[in-house]
């Protein structure tokens, strides 16, 4: 297995907490740089971000064209479907940053895995199955991926883990529907979840960041 490439930020030395933010389709670790350095979290002391760049890999859905993607991604009578080996590959690569953290002095509750697109896919999908209680899921413009196995596979010490959802109304590529299909199934297996909607396509807002800001100031204080 591969080791993620990765950028980092720390907003001081000897940071108490981590936050993993995994990118969406065809971006890379530097996509949420910005949005970090805008986040505020001085209250809560020391934070590492990490920023993995994704392996490149053809994507179906974008004709075989070579990017930066969590998994392949194909169509099925015009819906997007994952493609569940690569769902597991990156999972398993996930979760050894994850591990990286810890061997680095910062606990599990201590970890925040975020995503945006594709990479809250991936935040949700490794999330809801690790084996310590992490700190918190934050899932935006997403969806829930594997949804038949979620069930089944998800541990229960992370069962109460807080979970940020946020979706545009507006966003073209992945319907709002979807999302809340996801918050639906979540909620019903018994996770507590911040749902967020704001009046924006598929990227993020300064509303939307500030309600971030707020969310990780909760779960790291």
């Amino acid at each position: 297995m591969t080791t993620l490439d990765t950028i980092e930020h720390e907003t001081a030395p000897a940071p108490q907490a981590a936050v993993i933010i995994l990118h969406g389709l065809g971006a890379d670790g530097n996509d949420f740089v910005p949005v970090a350095h805008e986040l505020e979290l001085a209250a809560v002391g020391a934070v590492r971000y990490v920023f993995p760049h994704a392996p490149t890999r053809p994507v179906t859905i974008n004709g075989g064209m070579v990017m930066r993607a969590w998994y392949d991604v194909h169509g099925d009578a015009g819906v997007r479907r994952e493609d569940e080996a690569g769902v597991r590959e990156s999972q398993r690569q996930i979760e050894a940053l994850i591990a990286r953290e810890k061997t680095r002095g910062i606990p599990a509750g201590r970890i925040v895995l975020a995503g945006f697109s594709q990479g809250g896919a991936m935040a949700l999908q490794t999330g809801l199955r690790h084996p310590e209680r992490i700190a918190g899921i934050m899932a935006l413009s997403c969806f829930l991926p594997l949804t038949d196995k979620v069930a089944a596979e998800a541990t229960a010490v992370n069962r109460d883990a807080p979970i940020f959802m946020a979706h545009g109304t507006q966003d073209p590529l992945i319907p709002l529907a979807r999302a809340r299909h996801a918050h639906d199934l979540l909620t019903g297996l018994g996770y507590r979840i911040e749902w967020r909607e704001y009046p924006i396509p598929h990227s993020v807002s300064p509303s939307e960041i500030r309600d971030i800001s707020a969310w990780l100031q909760r779960i790291l204080a």
